[in-house]
């Protein structure tokens, strides 16, 4: 599986505007909701919000990767944004997070989840990929840089 086969435009969103971490993350699950796979929404907010109180999932150099499992999806579902503004996510570098991309997946895959984070991972720590990103201006140009690195790496 690809991120660019869980992720379309409407789940992009370029400048997001969010108080904080929780604004932040409410706001994304919002987004991934638009994929239509949400079957409780509230289930999903729930169980991102106990993975981020395990440790933040702001990784680093600007990124974080909220996420969760739960069978209350039809299928894996994710949402990604730059935001207008960095904010503080409690970091593991304490540098404030632009780049944040929520995974939701299903209990019943965690093989697969445990690949998409993974990916997500590796492709978002790429300086260059990064710095791509912050130039782009529309889901669209943010999708295809997505589509274009995923070209780099093997299918999961």
């Amino acid at each position: 599986m690809k991120i660019s086969e869980i992720l379309t435009e409407d789940l992009i969103s370029v400048g997001l505007e969010v108080n904080d971490k929780d604004d932040c993350i409410n706001k994304m699950i919002d987004i991934a909701a638009r994929s239509g796979k949400i079957i409780d929404k509230e289930k999903v907010v729930e169980c991102v919000f106990e993975r981020e109180k395990l440790v933040s999932t702001g990784v680093g150099k600007g990124f974080a990767i909220p996420h969760g499992k739960t069978d209350e999806i039809s299928d894996v579902t994710a949402s990604f944004a730059i935001l207008k503004d960095p904010i503080d996510f409690d970091s593991i570098d304490s540098e404030p997070v632009k780049f944040v991309f929520l995974l939701v997946g299903k209990d019943s895959l965690l093989n697969t989840h445990i690949k998409l984070l993974s990916r997500i991972s590796r492709i978002m720590n790429n300086d260059k990929f990064r710095d791509k990103l912050d130039e782009a201006k529309t889901s669209k140009e943010v999708l295809e840089l997505f589509q274009k690195e995923e070209e780099n790496y093997q299918d999961i």
